[in-house]
């Protein structure tokens, strides 16, 4: 089994002044960190880096730094499972690009960040999932602050969000 370990929307140093460290105790096993993006600097992905590998992609709120290095959209293969992540998914859903970009590229699961509000919920037969904020959860009287966790075996794929 390996785990991997989502967050998006840090919006470091806007909103907080660091990752929380309930995230670096959630995260600990992981073999594989994903970042849906709204990082603001890149000094949050070395800070992720320190625990696993990222993939990551950039947000609108980030910086242009961050836009030159992170793609819009990534996407990673653990086992046969093919894994996709961007940052925003209404881009997609208002253009109808949906099934053009992700559903016809297979992917079984894919990650968004962008409305720093918890999701998991299944369009077609694939995993659409959104970590939340850790550090900025909208709204914040409704919701708390969170990500999630993939734990992935070579016949299925277990999420969990993970409320700090």
């Amino acid at each position: 089994m390996k785990q991997i370990g989502l967050i998006s929307d840090t919006h470091i140093p806007a909103r907080a002044k660091a990752i929380p460290g309930k995230v670096f105790d959630i995260f600990r096993d992981v073999s594989l960190i994903i970042h849906a993006g709204d990082l603001t600097r890149l000094s949050v992905i070395e800070e992720l880096k320190q625990m696993a590998p990222v993939l990551a992609v950039h947000g609108n709120m980030d910086t242009r730094a961050v836009k030159k290095r992170m793609p819009l959209v990534n996407s990673i293969d653990v086992y046969d499972w093919k894994i996709g992540v961007t940052h925003s998914l209404s881009f997609f859903f208002r253009s109808n690009r949906f099934s053009d970009t992700i559903e016809k590229r297979g992917f079984h699961v894919f990650v968004s960040g962008h409305i720093h509000k918890p999701s998991l919920k299944y369009k077609n037969g694939m995993l659409l999932i959104n970590p939340g904020s850790p550090t900025n959860p909208i709204p914040p009287f409704l919701t708390k602050p969170s990500v999630a966790l993939l734990k992935i075996r070579k016949k299925e794929i277990e999420p969990e969000i993970i409320e700090l």
